[in-house]
């Protein structure tokens, strides 16, 4: 960020550099760190389901959706529920914060054209 054109011109026009921090930098930098965090949190969201799938997460008593996918792999065609209902509502989540991240960059992005 410190290497844009609008960051040189401050700098040119002889803006103190808390000035171009907050005035400048911050304004731009904002937005994609929001967004890298909401994706963020849906990729931890995988993670701990996939380590708890393996039987690496949490205690076997904590309820988790990848441990209850786990569990009931095995009644898959006896009772589909068990598996459909935890994978659906892992899938809501993951989608949910995607989405919210991408409405955030669409509302806070100072470059986009609207």
């Amino acid at each position: 960020m410190r290497e844009n054109d609008y960051v040189t011109a401050s700098r040119a026009l002889g803006e103190t550099p808390i000035g171009i921090l907050l005035r400048r930098v911050l304004p731009n930098s904002l937005t994609p760190i929001i967004v890298a965090g909401t994706l963020g949190i849906g990729g931890a969201v995988l993670d701990v389901a996939a380590l708890s799938f393996l039987g690496l997460g949490a205690d076997l008593r904590t309820p988790e959706w990848g441990s209850m996918i786990g569990l009931e792999r095995n009644n898959v065609f006896s009772a589909p529920h068990l598996l459909f209902f935890p994978g659906l509502m892992l899938t809501l989540t993951v989608l949910g914060f995607n989405l919210l991240g991408d409405g955030v960059r669409d509302a806070l992005d100072p470059r986009l054209n609207r």
